[in-house]
């Protein structure tokens, strides 16, 4: 029986594809488990530094599979713990992962691509909550983030119209980090993850782990989190290694290794 996703390692690139074509990469109960165990995976493995999601085919995701709903598949949704309806929506990683997104990513799909820290789209990717025209709700998260990424009055234009957002206006509004040709998504996704992996990963992951949190928290606890990520890092020894690369001429002038 052919596997409803896929796990490659490209050095410590992890990468993720639901393969479901057929269904433009809908999620089935099925899938959204192994989505959740691939990325548990990923986020165990002392050998995996980011992850990039990606859809086999012209989708990135349409959803959840209404078909399989239709047919009598048992609920997914969980009040408590880690397993959301799509998969890994409710798991916090303490990598970051990237969203290589071509065709569309609507309803469910858009959750999982605002899951990830980063999204990267081909021209011709589609947004939205097209779920709005069947009366079913955002329940991964869809409704925190999307406010988040892209604020609060064009989120609720977003939720309550339902309406499509293609690429160039989903860069311009923060949806979208970078636009690419179609077909190179996933291309770009794998290099700007490659460019993460070569930075001192304590900092990186600590830094990203204290921005996650502070939505939260008080003002207090989120300068206090911050601290305890910052002593995480400076008692790796990470830190005292980048100021002798520094004073070693390392990155003098601007230069700069990011992607």
């Amino acid at each position: 029986m052919t596997t409803p996703v896929s796990v490659r390692a490209e050095g410590r690139v992890t990468i993720v594809t639901i393969e479901r074509p057929e269904r433009r990469n809908a999620v089935d109960l099925a899938t959204a488990r192994a989505l959740y165990d691939a990325f548990k995976r990923f986020d165990a493995d002392p050998d995996a530094d980011v992850a990039v999601l990606t859809g086999a085919g012209a989708a990135f995701c349409a959803g959840a599979d209404l078909k399989a709903l239709a047919a009598g598949e048992p609920g997914r949704f969980l009040k408590d713990g880690d397993f959301g309806p799509m998969g890994p929506t409710r798991l916090t990683l303490t990598k970051p992962a990237i969203a290589a997104i071509e065709g569309p990513a609507v309803a469910g799909g858009l959750e999982l691509a605002l899951w990830c820290d980063l999204r990267i789209a081909g021209r011709s990717a589609t947004f939205g909550v097209f779920n709005r025209r069947f009366g079913v709700p955002l329940i991964d998260l869809g409704t925190i983030r999307l406010p988040r990424i892209v604020g609060h009055g064009r989120a609720m234009e977003l939720i309550l119209t339902g309406r499509p957002v293609d690429a160039e206006e989903g860069r311009r509004i923060g949806l979208v980090n970078e636009v690419t040709e179609d077909g190179a998504a996933l291309a770009r996704a794998v290099a700007l993850a490659r460019s993460l992996s070569a930075f001192p990963q304590n900092a990186m992951r600590n830094d990203r782990l204290s921005a996650i949190a502070q939505w939260d928290l008080d003002a207090e606890a989120a300068v206090a989190y911050e601290a305890e990520r910052g002593l995480a890092t400076l008692a790796s020894g990470e830190a005292a290694e980048g100021p002798a690369r520094f004073a070693g001429g390392e990155g003098r002038h601007g230069a700069f290794g990011g992607g």
